[in-house]
């Protein structure tokens, strides 16, 4: 799947009665003796489940998040850019992996880019969208802990109590946008000519470019990028002195989700975000907020193959992979099932990410999934990555 989930009008759900659907999970449940220890605190199992007649393959992760650290990263380690989820996980050196976040699926110079939250290590890589689930990670050193939100941000600058809001980070400006570029981004801005870049550095203008385009991003600072009414606003500032170089200029965010306000002087206590859509428990409770998060209604109903995070009543973290489109061998999920199913598991918290071709599961240097696309494992955004805290003697 990519980001192309369209909105749609307001209708229930059409699913299986629940209780059969959970007397068949609990049937196809992956018990205890199911899981092997493969490294200290990650325990993997895949399971050969059924869906009345339909065969289901499915593949787990459960990890102990004080054995173990979780990590977002982008492919190729930028904002923008695709890469196997098993090129991503070996390049850092990871044992295990899932692909993550819904990314822009196309053949432009964005491909990759997130739609929707996507933080690494500190740096805001792309905005929250349409309020919807996201995934939060912080690495403490003896233990990691993650959470579940819905998450809102509004972004402003501030220069002599005017405020500038913006519209995005990290991704291909439109037509009347104002969008802030670090270096994460990249080397420039990748901009076409026509529009106006303030360059800042060290929290001052450092320079008005205007009808250039692409402009080379400082690494001691970020370039505000601007196009049609936005330009216009910003001219008019520039023309009437209140924009000019050497101007102190301060940037802010209100984050809507887990009562968190920050601002760009304090860092956010969660490292890593990635985005998912939609939420599929809250606190022990299946609660698909697929309306709310505007997914289509096919998207939910339809059996695809899906991945999958989810908090355990232990306090462990599990990683799913479902396999589909595959007749005869796995033909997938849609969301109820996923949900129930990760209830049978002893889910409290769990939210899907983006599947279809793009679902893979890594563990100790191969990918232990079947993806679904003809090719093989599909290039992605990002992933989330399972890392040892202390080297650890694989079991046999």
């Amino acid at each position: 799947m990519s980001s192309a989930i369209r909105r749609v009008s307001k209708s229930k759900f059409v699913g299986a009665p629940i209780l059969i659907s959970l007397l068949c999970v609990l049937c196809g449940e992956s018990s205890a003796q199911d899981f092997k220890t493969v490294h200290d605190g990650v325990e993997y199992a895949q399971v050969e489940h059924k869906l009345g007649s339909d065969p289901v393959r499915i593949n787990l992760l459960r990890l102990d998040l004080t054995k173990v650290r979780l990590d977002v990263h982008h492919a190729m380690d930028a904002a923008i850019g695709t890469e196997k989820t098993s090129s991503i996980a070996t390049r850092h050196g990871a044992v295990g992996a899932i692909n993550a976040g819904f990314f822009r699926l196309d053949t432009s110079i964005f491909a990759g880019d997130a739609a929707g939250i996507l933080k690494v290590d500190n740096w805001v890589l792309s905005e929250p969208s349409l309020n919807r689930i996201a995934l939060f990670i912080n690495n403490r050193p003896d233990q990691t802990s993650v959470a579940f939100d819905h998450l809102k941000t509004n972004a402003w600058f501030e220069l002599k109590k005017r405020i500038l809001t913006i519209d995005g980070s990290n991704r291909e400006r439109k037509e009347n946008e104002l969008i802030e570029y670090t270096r994460i981004f990249g080397r420039t801005t990748l901009t076409e000519s026509g529009g106006l870049e303030l360059i800042v550095r060290n929290g001052k203008i450092a320079d008005i470019r205007e009808g250039i385009g692409s402009s080379t991003i400082p690494i001691d600072g970020y370039v505000l990028s601007a196009s049609g009414s936005r330009q216009g606003q910003l001219l008019k500032w520039i023309a009437s002195g209140w924009i000019r170089i050497g101007m102190k200029i301060s940037g802010f965010v209100s984050v809507d989700g887990g009562s968190i306000t920050e601002n760009r002087s304090v860092p956010y206590h969660y490292e890593d975000i990635t985005n998912g859509v939609p939420q599929l428990i809250k606190n022990g409770k299946i609660d698909i907020t697929w309306e709310q998060e505007k997914a289509s209604k096919s998207f939910v109903e339809t059996r695809h193959p899906r991945t999958a995070v989810a908090k355990l009543k232990d306090g462990k973290f599990l990683m799913m992979t479902v396999d589909g489109r595959q007749p005869g061998v796995s033909v997938g999920m849609n969301l109820q099932e996923l949900a129930e199913y990760l209830l049978g598991l002893g889910a409290v918290d769990a939210m899907n990410l983006d599947g279809g071709g793009s679902t893979t599961m890594f563990l100790d240097g191969k990918v232990v999934n079947t993806p679904s696309d003809k090719e093989g494992e599909r290039k992605v955004g990002d992933a989330i990555l399972v890392t040892l805290r202390k080297k650890a003697i694989r079991k046999k």
